[in-house]
């Protein structure tokens, strides 16, 4: 079922293998995604492939300046016949969830996630509405625009388990996208490889992949280094703890495995810690690598020999 998925979403998904299976253990681990690159790599195909493949409803909310926290969870809406108020669903209420541009929208718009995001819920004027099982926010933000965007608080990019970032791809499998787009080869034709009720066996299968006492202590390891590194204002937080295990589970997983590797660890860590660190000024000024830093940290981390 797996290699079908990869093999489905790669098919309209080309040349980013690795973007893929990050996409999918995040999926399998209950994260949620930052897709954080240039206009026109794909981030919209991404999103829509994954929700085919796996047969979950798929919404899309277009983040713009006045867009308002209720048109994201919904509102309450007074029934004159009845005398009494319902609940009408915003758009967050899908299972796979594009929010897109996530960064053009009010800090106030933006924080309406949160709860969705961390509970898998909504509250609306005191009432709580759940959300839909399997649930998953691809959030997307373009890098090169400044103007008229609202930066997300460090709150809100610690409710990712991941932030990826596409890149263009190499001439052959851009000339593989443009004869695909010739032969009328759209993300709309994806067909199901697996449904919802599958998703959600398998992330019950993730959670019971084997996690050593010593790879806990080796990740919390790298959390800590992260911490105590001059380069960083803010280091990665026990959240971040918490969702590297579960991507490393996933990660097994993914590759076969019901127990967890050093090599697992390695391979999510600097995609999930990224997002959650700030430079100082004096590195931001000299324009310091994270994902470098990250690298290095993860490399001084004392692997287990079990």
């Amino acid at each position: 079922m797996i290699a079908g998925l990869k093999k489905q979403m790669t098919e309209y998904f080309v040349g980013k293998d690795t973007v893929v299976d990050n996409l999918l253990v995040c999926l399998l681990a209950g994260g949620h995604v930052l897709l954080e690159d240039v206009p026109g790599v794909g981030k919209t195909t991404l999103a829509k492939t994954l929700a085919r493949s796996v047969d979950c409803d798929f919404g899309r909310i277009q983040f713009t300046p006045d867009t308002l926290p209720g048109d994201v969870t919904g509102t309450s809406v007074y029934n004159m016949k009845t005398g009494e108020f319902s609940y009408r669903e915003g758009a967050i209420m899908h299972q796979v969830i594009l929010a897109d541009e996530i960064n053009r929208t009010s800090p106030k718009t933006q924080s309406s996630l949160l709860e969705a995001m961390a509970e898998g819920q909504v509250t609306v004027d005191g009432s709580v509405y759940k959300l839909p099982k399997p649930f998953m926010v691809i959030a997307t933000q373009n890098p090169v625009e400044f103007l008229g965007t609202y930066p997300l608080p460090e709150a809100q990019m610690d409710r990712f388990m991941m932030r990826l970032s596409i890149g263009y791809p190499s001439e052959e499998e851009e000339l593989r996208m443009a004869s695909g787009f010739l032969e009328g080869r759209y993300s709309k034709e994806a067909k199901t490889v697996c449904t919802s009720a599958d998703v959600l066996e398998m992330q019950k299968k993730v959670k019971k992949v084997h996690v050593s006492d010593a790879l806990l202590k080796y990740i919390r390891n790298i959390t800590d280094l992260t911490r105590k590194e001059p380069q960083f204002v803010l280091g990665a937080s026990p959240r971040a703890t918490l969702f590297l295990i579960e991507a490393a589970q996933a990660k097994a997983f993914l590759d076969g495995r019901d127990f967890v590797k050093p090599d697992d660890v390695k391979a999510v860590a600097v995609n999930t810690l990224h997002h959650r660190l700030v430079l100082t000024a004096e590195a931001k000024m000299h324009k310091i690598d994270v994902d470098k830093i990250l690298t290095g940290l993860v490399l001084k981390a004392k692997v287990p020999v079990e």
